[in-house]
């Protein structure tokens, strides 16, 4: 038989089985489907996970209270350790050739009100430098004045979702709203930002670092964000941080400073290992539409042996039947895979039109390698069946019969 031959006969098999095809198209499909969603699902994750670490630059450490070595696992998430970062501590590092700018922070939920309006937000007592360190500008108004660390002044920058629905259409620059004990005038509202962190930057307020740490009551500062001026000098720096905080806290080491390369050298690993474990398992279901294409092939040869004692009687060869069986098997996989890639990306389309923050895609990598997937398990599921019709004696076959062994 020559390959139009081929393809003329399995098309007119597949079209008389219609139930059969769609089955095991629909499960070839499914498991194609699987593979590009759930890897896109990894990636789109890699990729906001990533951009949000991006937002400090290379040239950032960020130092944390707690020695991550001594203590096991991560630092302290509060802000609290054995002995406090400080702001004493911050201006020190300040002071060290080679640093551009520092950037001391302190974190706490407190209520905020204005004219009887009553919020819960998160407040962010920091300088400065911490706008020009986080990409941080404002849309209207002007930033934290260039204070001292050890200077405050009653005034504070708001997210542009607080703003809102303080003040709803009323200008809240030159207001005054009452945050805790304390009063603090709208000298700034930040441009629409997003998340940072995990910060909904949008829903915020910053006010000066030592304004924060009386109205939280609290000395230790959450972290610190130190620029480098040099992405050379950025190990240098760091050595000298924590020699320098080592000498402060009476040679104690009870700080850890990390680098954003560090960071998203290791969020990396941590999202591509979790990226490869869901397409793994995706992949089983490309397992199950295999062992389905083989049961299902099996009982097409019980149900076809007048047809292949037919093919065998007019000349065809244990080769050609072979090759019958498994150009079947592979063309439905071949559509379905193509129709699973169609269908995951208009799944992938309306995903990324819904979702503004976090855009999903599936590399090429798992397209490719699903379909090459769907078509070398149907292939190697459809071996054992499609031997079994090769081997079929025509005289037999033509009776309807199996050979022993294989009835």
């Amino acid at each position: 038989m020559y390959w139009p031959d081929i393809v003329k006969f399995i098309t007119l098999v597949l079209s008389r089985q219609r139930f059969r095809t769609i089955v095991l198209w629909v499960a070839i499909a499914i498991g194609v489907v699987a593979v590009n969603l759930l890897t896109a699902l990894g990636e789109g994750a890699k990729s906001y996970v990533l951009s949000e670490f991006n937002v400090l630059g290379r040239n950032t450490l960020i130092t944390l209270p707690g020695k991550k070595e001594t203590k096991g696992g991560m630092p302290p998430l509060t802000g609290e350790s054995p002995r406090p970062l400080t702001l004493k501590d911050a201006q020190a590092v300040s002071r060290l050739a080679g640093v551009k700018a520092v950037a001391p922070l302190v974190l706490g939920n407190i209520e905020v009100s204005y004219s009887g309006k009553l919020r819960e937000v998160l407040m962010m007592g920091s300088s400065r430098s911490f706008f020009d360190i986080r990409h941080l500008d404002v849309g209207q108004g002007r930033l934290l004045p260039d204070l001292p660390f050890n200077k405050g002044e009653s005034v504070c920058v708001i997210g542009n979702k607080l703003s809102r629905e303080l003040f709803a259409s009323k200008p809240a620059l030159g207001e005054w709203v009452r945050a805790g004990d304390s009063r603090f005038r709208v000298i700034g509202i930040l441009k629409e930002g997003g998340t940072s962190f995990g910060f909904d930057m949008n829903d915020v307020m910053i006010i000066p670092v030592v304004n924060a740490q009386s109205l939280f009551n609290k000395d230790g500062l959450f972290r610190m964000f130190t620029e480098v001026r040099s992405h050379q000098e950025l190990n240098n720096i760091k050595a000298k941080i924590i020699a320098l905080i080592k000498e402060r806290h009476e040679g104690e080491e009870d700080v850890t400073v990390i680098s954003q390369d560090a960071m998203l050298s290791s969020v990396q690993k941590i999202l591509d290992t979790l990226t490869y474990a869901v397409t793994g398992i995706a992949s089983i279901s490309m397992l199950v539409a295999g062992i389905l294409i083989m049961n299902m092939m099996i009982i097409t040869v019980s149900q076809r042996t007048k047809e292949i004692g037919l093919l065998k009687a007019l000349g065809a060869t244990s080769a050609t039947v072979r090759l019958l069986f498994l150009s079947e098997a592979g063309l439905i996989a071949v559509v379905a895979a193509l129709s699973g890639l169609l269908v995951s990306h208009a799944v992938l389309l309306l995903a990324n039109s819904y979702f503004d923050d976090i855009q999903f895609h599936s590399p090429w990598w798992a397209q490719l390698g699903s379909i090459l997937l769907a078509v070398l398990l149907a292939l190697l599921f459809a071996w054992l069946p499609a031997q079994r019709a090769s081997s079929l004696a025509p005289v037999e076959a033509l009776q309807g019969k199996q050979q022993k062994g294989q009835a």
